[in-house]
């Protein structure tokens, strides 16, 4: 069953209300007490109203109230404004907070029908508008969050590869820093091993009877000689040879001995052909002296020597001291100093003795090509390649191997498992999977949130939209927030008040007034300060006309004058606004304008002063009109421009459904006689009355007059006094402290 809830100050209307409504099957509920409305419905469970009737008679503004209430509470409902009188005040007040259903007292049931059948063909019309939106197929959240979320994913996996990559990059790049300063080490630690060791071969050509005993073979006190300083030194191998180069005495490291356990040999080894010991039996000498070394293969494998002079105490060659080394000890013990791999090779890429040859299945030189590429490049030190033992993969640095200063032994090799390298476990990429699936879910709850903030406040807006375009100005939508919605929202709430407002000032003032005048308006009549059933004020009223228009509508057609006349108003009418002046009317070739009632009331000297200083920038106007008319080849506009100030009578002039804000009274028709004057001059003119320029005394520097003598005009007893105006800059006319009008 429907309900109505009826808020009338007249019981006898109630009740004709509950009558007819009832007869329709309408249960009502009625009141008189604004106040009361929400312990009234209160009392009544479930009271939901379709109709609210409101009485715009209730005392004290109460329609205002019971109408706020009523749209708070039933945003739905339907309501119908009661008015037993034709207030235009009182109405434009109810249009302007949202009102636009009235019905007119005494009430009749034909009456209330009609009303009710115009609301009810307007809720038609609302659904058949939005029947006729299209359907939402793809809506904006989904439009913001799947390419969000497609972005998201691909910027996640990007991150991901490219954060391995210089991950992997990076680590890698320490990688070969590290190979490459091991390979260094590596250098420096042979070098080392050699100083070493001819320390120890100075230690024993400087050993007292050493000489004399290599001189006369004996081996047995070579040996008593030799063994504590080998031993003390940890040396290998030690040889002695004659000048012959004939071994007189070899001490060797027993292989898994103890430190002191020494095997000893005599003219066993053949060392007399090897360079580095002819180059000392032959007493020659390079940069690096009179010491040089070199590899020599003996049966336990290749030896690293050094080998030097030995000398009698007349300074003659004695014999050779032979400090020999095995390249296998030298890896293994460089190893354990750098911990990577070490390999020596010839200079065909054969192995002289590698810490990897234990893993390796197969014989293992290098390539031919990369010694012969090396060997080539002067400026290359080293180079790097991969090679792979027992299924492990690693990197190796191969520089030059070289001993006393520029003795090419071969090429040494560096090499660390990439197994050192990033590589992530399973369990890794397992958690990697995961922290990417967490990232990307949280994306899309992300965007999800944003789309949401977005388009709930967008579908606000739209829904309001449907409902400004079915005539309902009474609507506003949620302005929360600080972004750019906030702003759509403020915007859209700004431009339903303009739409509110604007049948209601385009009936009062027209289109020809500038903003701040609309704005001050509209406050002045919500809070009563403008009043239009009509009130007295004093202003300034302006009248432009065109001389000789008869004339010239006579010679041209209708369209071309029509046309002439929006080109000179489209360039009048912004003198006038730029000074607050309100064009009150268009009549053919003239309009009329005021000054000093609005946007707000002014003093008389400040609104002859407005419109003086419009009445010139016209003049101005059409003059740069003039000589495009003349480029044209369009006859020139003459116009005479008419001012006065005095009372008017200010109000609204029409019928109750279109009302005029306009002026009327003496001052206006004796502005029009002034204009009239204006026309007898052969150019453009602006004539003022004497009230006019006796209120410009307080801007006597703006502005220069000339007097034009006192007129008899038709539907004036008393000669009119006029004066022509000119600006500050002219050369004719006088100032106003000149002429003699106040006395």
């Amino acid at each position: 069953m429907s309900r109505a809830l009826v808020v009338h100050s007249d019981p006898y209307v109630a009740q004709t209300l509950d009558t007819y409504l009832s007869k329709r099957g309408i249960e009502v509920l009625m009141t008189n007490d604004p106040e009361g409305i929400y312990s009234i419905l209160d009392e009544k469970e479930n009271f939901i109203p379709v109709l609210v009737v409101i009485d715009l008679q209730l005392p004290d503004d109460g329609w205002l109230l019971a109408y706020q209430k009523v749209t708070r509470r039933f945003p739905e409902a339907n309501i119908l404004i009661s008015t037993k009188s034709s207030d235009p005040n009182l109405l434009m007040r109810a249009k302007v907070h949202g009102a636009k259903y009235f019905l007119r007292e005494p009430f009749t049931e034909e009456g209330l029908l009609q009303g009710l059948s115009r609301m009810a063909k307007a809720d038609r019309a609302d659904h058949e508008f939005k029947s006729r939106l299209p359907e939402i197929k793809m809506p904006v959240r989904i439009k913001i969050t799947f390419p969000f979320t497609v972005l998201a994913l691909l910027i996640i996996l990007a991150a991901a590869y490219l954060g391995s990559q210089a991950a992997v990059e990076s680590v890698e790049a320490r990688f070969i820093d590290r190979l490459i300063e091991t390979a260094k080490l590596s250098t420096e630690l042979m070098v080392q091993e050699e100083d070493r060791m001819l320390s120890t071969l100075r230690l024993l050509s400087n050993t007292e009877g050493m000489a004399e005993a290599v001189m006369l073979a004996d081996s047995e006190r070579l040996r008593a000689i030799t063994l504590p300083i080998a031993v003390n030194a940890r040396e290998d191998t030690v040889s002695l040879l004659n000048t012959s180069g004939e071994n007189i005495l070899t001490i060797q490291h027993k292989p898994g001995g103890e430190i002191e356990e020494y095997d000893s040999f005599k003219g066993s080894l053949e060392y007399s052909d090897l360079d580095f010991v002819q180059n000392v039996l032959n007493l020659q000498e390079d940069q690096s002296g009179d010491k040089f070394a070199g590899l020599a293969l003996n049966p336990n494998g290749v030896y690293f020597y050094v080998s030097g002079p030995l000398f009698d105490s007349n300074g003659n060659l004695a014999g050779v001291i032979l400090l020999g080394k095995p390249v296998e000890i030298i890896a293994r013990e460089m190893r354990e100093d750098t911990l990577a791999q070490i390999s020596f090779y010839d200079m065909n890429g054969q192995v002289y003795a590698s810490t990897l040859f234990d893993f390796f299945q197969e014989e293992y030189p290098l390539k031919i090509e990369e010694i012969e590429d090396f060997i080539a490049d002067s400026e290359t030190q080293t180079f790097i390649h991969p090679i792979s033992a027992s299924n492990q993969s690693y990197r190796e640095v191969v520089g030059e191997w070289k001993a006393r200063g520029e003795v090419n032994l071969g090429l040494i090799g560096v090499s660390f498992s990439e197994a050192n390298l990033v590589s992530t476990s399973t369990g890794t990429n397992i958690q990697i999977f995961f922290a990417l699936a967490l990232t990307l879910v949280m994306v899309v709850v992300v965007g999800l949130y944003v789309a949401n903030q977005i388009s709930k406040p967008l579908l606000e807006v739209v829904s309001a939209s449907e409902q400004v375009a079915q005539g309902n100005l009474d609507v506003q939508v949620e302005a929360d927030g600080n972004d750019e919605l906030a702003v759509l929202a403020h915007s859209f709430n700004q431009m339903v008040d303009g739409l509110r407002e604007g049948s209601l000032y385009r009936d009062l003032l027209g289109r020809a007034v500038s903003p701040e005048v609309r704005d001050t308006l509209r406050n002045t009549l919500q809070a009563g300060g403008l009043r239009l059933e009509g009130q007295d004020a004093m202003a300034t009223v302006l009248l432009a006309d065109v001389v000789g228009y008869t004339t010239l509508s006579e010679s041209q057609p209708p369209t071309t004058i029509l046309n002439w006349l929006n080109e000179l108003f489209g360039r009048l009418v912004p003198a006038i606004s730029s000074y607050s002046g309100i064009i009150n009317e268009f009549s053919g070739d003239s309009l009329l304008a005021f000054f000093g009632i609005l946007p707000t009331p002014l003093h008389i000297g400040e609104s002859s002063y407005l419109a003086c200083r419009a009445a010139l920038d016209m003049l101005n106007a059409l003059e740069e009109l003039n000589h495009l008319r003349l480029k044209r080849g369009d006859p020139v506009l003459r116009m005479g421009i008419g001012i006065n100030t005095g009372p008017v009578t200010a109000g609204g002039l029409g019928a109750e459904n279109r009302l005029h804000y306009t002026i009327i009274g003496d001052t206006v028709n004796t502005t029009q006689r002034i204009e009239s004057i204006a026309h007898l001059l052969p150019e453009n003119a602006v004539m003022l009355g004497k009230p006019t320029v006796m209120a410009l005394w307080e801007h006597i520097d703006h502005f220069k007059f000339q007097p034009y003598g006192e007129h008899i005009v038709k539907g004036k007893e008393e000669a009119l006094e006029v004066f022509r105006l000119f600006s500050k800059n002219s050369v004719i006319g006088y100032s106003l402290e000149d002429l003699d009008i106040y006395a």
